[in-house]
């Protein structure tokens, strides 16, 4: 049984099994109902931001390689297929189509986020459609998100969608490996992705994408956390998107709790990364959590890694991560003034950003806090 839905902007990630099915450049079969679901959601007021993997099966048959390419062999694969792609999905429409390519610098680095917020804004206000994608041809292992089903949930949240529909190449969810198991059964809606509903993610089922199972879970609780349901479709089928105009889903619908959090908080969740952490004593513990009040100096015992002012931090409280922030002060700053009274900050350091080591406004508790 399909359930329904209903959304106002959507972010559909489409993965690489369907933009190009042998891994050898792009092909219009499977993109075509989807293209026609984009164009009439428009036309219904709806709006529409596409993630789209691809770039490098698109490349690939441009770049002379051996049996394995190489990070440069592949970068170059990318730059030649990311034209190629956008070409391939411009020919469906008669309205623009504009590029954005990120990677997780552009993340997690605050302006530059907001910045990526701003500019999908104007596309949407202005009718284009934002197609974004991971920047292959410069990113290295520690500025990739490293798959595109996350990146599409990191979107979602940028781009205050309320809704993420990913397109694979599997009906959904199942309480088994439908591959192995004949009798295995769609989950047609997750309430809350519990350690169970984990379990049941396998390995990657595409031999040309990166994503398997594990990180479409991954990306549906990053989303369904800060309030955006998500959905999981098969996008071979055509009848798929006959569905989904419809109002409903015809895989695995995974609802969305309800978030009154900032976007700011959504960012400091599940996008920025901590550089390094701070252990509270029991006082300071009570005043976050119970009284919501700012981290000061005073109240931490201990610190750890190496991070700058204003980079991310994790809060412990005996040995578990309570909440994250963004510091005033770097670690060495930390380490000469924590257990002091804010009073002493000046005396010590010879300056003073604030009385706060975390602006309660710039600190997110996690779920999981709890006396």
């Amino acid at each position: 049984m399909m359930t329904p839905f209903s959304w106002q902007r959507a972010v559909i990630k489409i993965g690489s099994a369907l933009i190009s099915p042998n891994g050898n450049g792009c092909s219009a079969e499977y993109l075509l109902s989807i293209a026609k679901f984009i164009t009439a959601s428009r036309q219904q007021g709806k709006e529409v931001i596409v993630v789209s993997s691809g770039s490098i099966a698109a490349g690939r048959r441009s770049i002379k390689t051996g049996q394995q390419a190489s990070i440069a062999e592949k970068q170059a694969m990318a730059a030649i297929g990311q034209t190629q792609m956008m070409a391939n999905w411009a020919r469906f429409f008669d309205f623009p189509c504009a590029q954005i390519l990120l990677t997780l610098d552009d993340l997690h680095d605050r302006r530059r986020y907001i910045n990526v917020k701003n500019t999908l804004r104007e596309l949407l206000v202005n009718h284009a459609l934002p197609i974004v994608n991971e920047n292959d041809t410069v990113a290295v292992d520690e500025i990739k998100v490293g798959d595109n089903d996350n990146l599409a949930a990191h979107t979602a949240l940028v781009a205050q969608a309320d809704t993420l529909i990913i397109c694979t190449d599997v009906d959904g969810l199942f309480d088994a490996d439908p591959r192995k198991n004949l009798s295995a059964k769609l989950i047609s809606n997750v309430a809350t992705i519990t350690p169970d509903i984990t379990a049941l993610a396998g390995g990657a089922g595409s031999a040309v994408g990166t994503g398997g199972m594990i990180t479409k879970l991954q990306a549906a609780q990053k989303c369904c956390e800060s309030g955006v349901q998500t959905l999981l479709v098969n996008g071979k089928k055509s009848e798929v998107f006959d569905a989904l105009a419809q109002g409903l889903c015809p895989g695995t619908l995974f609802s969305a709790a309800y978030s009154g959090r900032s976007a700011r908080h959504h960012w400091l969740s599940h996008t920025v990364k901590s550089k390094g952490a701070l252990t509270l004593d029991f006082g300071a513990f009570v005043a976050i959590t119970e009284k919501g009040a700012s981290l000061l100096a005073v109240g931490i015992t201990e610190v750890s890694g190496n991070f700058r002012s204003n980079e991310a931090v994790d809060v412990i409280y005996q040995g578990s991560i309570i909440a994250k922030g963004i510091s005033l002060y770097s670690h060495t700053e930390l380490q000469s003034i924590k257990g002091l009274n804010s009073s002493r900050i000046m005396s010590v350091l010879g300056f003073s950003f604030g009385e706060e080591a975390i602006h309660r406004d710039h600190m997110v508790l996690l779920k999981t806090t709890t006396l």
